[in-house]
């Protein structure tokens, strides 16, 4: 499960919507296969340009499936490179799309959603992204069985967004089942290690002085991520990369070190 969602490929049709297919439509899967390169390496700029490029063929095609699929790789990319005035021009096309193809409704629209929302509280707007959250929650409550990993990031995104909201025992509450269910299967994902990590921070604000559940969720994350059995692809990399800020920022600045640098060998091929 990529919590980010930036190698998610999302393929929506428009075969009941009454509106006209284009002519011509853009190669989805060989984008995303070529993005998935770009982010082994960690090569943003590359993913960044291949990313606009086909946005902009797909609008010039009319091809709106096709630049949902791009759009909402985008709002990841924007994310993570922080900008957030594409980053939010993004959301309010995918929802634009979305509405347009009429796949709001269903599972693979809901992840476009639930990237939307995410993006959204990445740049100032939890409050806003909130309902969205909700939106997600009930198509996915609906039409996926409770184990489903994507609930997974459901939950651990959701949380993020509550936390902002200072609604901190409701942000608890989603990391738990956001954890239930990434660690209900037999493969370790580093998933959970971000979750704990989240409910680092979430604990340094809601209850400051309880510094021993802080140390206990940083020590449960490294656990994840020490384990024998995890494999260390280029999402481990991510994931490592993504908890090391905030190892160095509770001071634990030697783990922080080391898994810069764990991603660093697997980004180099090394």
């Amino acid at each position: 499960m990529n919590n980010e969602s930036l190698q998610t490929q999302i393929a929506l049709g428009c075969s009941d919507c009454g509106r006209k297919e284009a002519p011509y439509r853009i190669p989805v899967g060989r984008v995303i296969a070529k993005l998935d390169e770009c982010f082994a390496t960690n090569d943003m700029d590359a993913a960044g340009r291949l990313l606009e490029y086909w946005e902009a063929e797909a609008v010039a095609l009319g091809d709106e499936s096709g630049e949902l699929s791009v759009v909402n790789e985008l709002l990841g990319y924007y994310r993570k490179i922080g900008n957030s005035e594409k980053g939010l021009r993004a959301v309010s096309r995918s929802l634009e799309l979305l509405d347009a193809l009429r796949q709001g409704n269903e599972v693979a629209g809901a992840t476009v959603i639930l990237n939307a929302a995410t993006t959204m509280k990445a740049f100032g707007k939890a409050e806003e992204a909130l309902p969205l959250y909700e939106k997600v929650g009930a198509v996915y409550t609906e039409k996926l069985p409770a184990n489903d990993n994507r609930f997974g990031g459901f939950y651990n995104n959701k949380a993020l967004a509550l936390v902002d909201a200072k609604r901190y025992r409701e942000a608890e509450e989603c990391y738990r089942r956001a954890l239930a269910v990434v660690e209900n299967g037999d493969v370790i994902q580093p998933d959970s290690a971000v979750t704990y990590v989240n409910m680092a921070h979430l604990y340094e604000v809601w209850q400051p002085d309880n510094e021993q559940a802080i140390t206990q969720c940083l020590e449960k994350a490294e656990n994840v991520l020490n384990h024998p059995e995890i494999q260390r692809d280029s999402y481990y990399a991510f994931v490592c990369s993504k908890c090391a800020p905030s190892y160095d920022y509770f001071g634990f600045f030697i783990t922080a070190k080391d898994l810069q640098e764990r991603a660093k060998r697997i980004y180099e091929g090394t």
